[in-house]
Parts: structure tokens; C-alpha cells; sequence
């Protein structure tokens, strides 16, 4: 079991004990940030789930809502991520929730900050 490791696409490599060549494999380890801050310094400026590519759940489909249930934005799990707008306005300091569907029909539903 891994632990400890960030989100992202990583690429785990195995040695035996036997003198076996190394082995490799590509994984992906999703993570869905609790916070994000677009003040454009740099750090966490759009909010994404990550660990999604072109070939690891390429279909994913993320929706942002306010806290009223207002659809924000659709993101594919391959985009750019959220800026924290609508309509190009800034939108305020709160709570924000994702619906995050993938395409073997899996959704996972949660929140997260946006701190200006």
C-alpha cells in the first residue's frame, strides 16, 4: 500500500532482492484539493482534481456549485482547473462543491475552500 505519496501521475519502480531486472509502472494517484487561492501569486491558483491524464480517466467530468446549488463550471479532469470566477466576475471568499463523475459511472461528491 502506498502512503505519503501526492496526487498525480507517478511512476513506481520495483527491485527484488533476487537480482530480477527493475520493473517500472505508471500509476495515478487522484487527489481533490480542500482549498484553493487564485490571489495570482503562483501557489494554488485554480482549483482541479488531480491525477487525471489522457490516459488515466480521460472522460472525467468535474461541476463546481455555490453554496444554493448554481452549476459555476464544468471541467473536464484534463483541464486547466477553476479560476474562481463566473461570468469572468470574481466570486467571494466561501465554501464551494464539486460533483466529480468518471466514466465507469463512479461519482464522488465534496467541498472545498476558496480563500482570496
Amino acid at each position: 500500500m502506498l502512503q505519503n505519496v501526492p496526487p498525480g501521475i507517478h511512476i513506481v519502480y520495483v527491485k527484488d532482492l533476487n537480482g530480477c531486472p527493475v520493473a517500472s509502472q505508471e500509476i495515478s494517484v487522484l487527489g481533490i484539493p480542500t482549498y484553493f487561492t487564485p490571489n495570482g501569486d503562483g501557489f494554488h491558483d485554480t482549483w482541479n482534481i488531480k491525477g487525471t491524464s489522457s490516459r488515466y480517466f480521460p472522460n472525467t467530468m468535474v461541476h463546481i456549485y455555490d453554496r444554493y446549488g448554481k452549476l459555476l463550471k464544468q471541467l473536464s479532469g484534463e483541464g486547466n482547473g477553476w479560476d474562481g470566477t463566473y461570468n469572468g466576475q470574481p466570486l467571494p471568499s466561501t465554501d464551494y462543491w464539486y460533483v466529480v463523475k468518471f466514466e465507469n459511472g463512479r461519482v464522488i461528491k465534496g467541498h472545498f475552500a476558496m480563500k482570496r
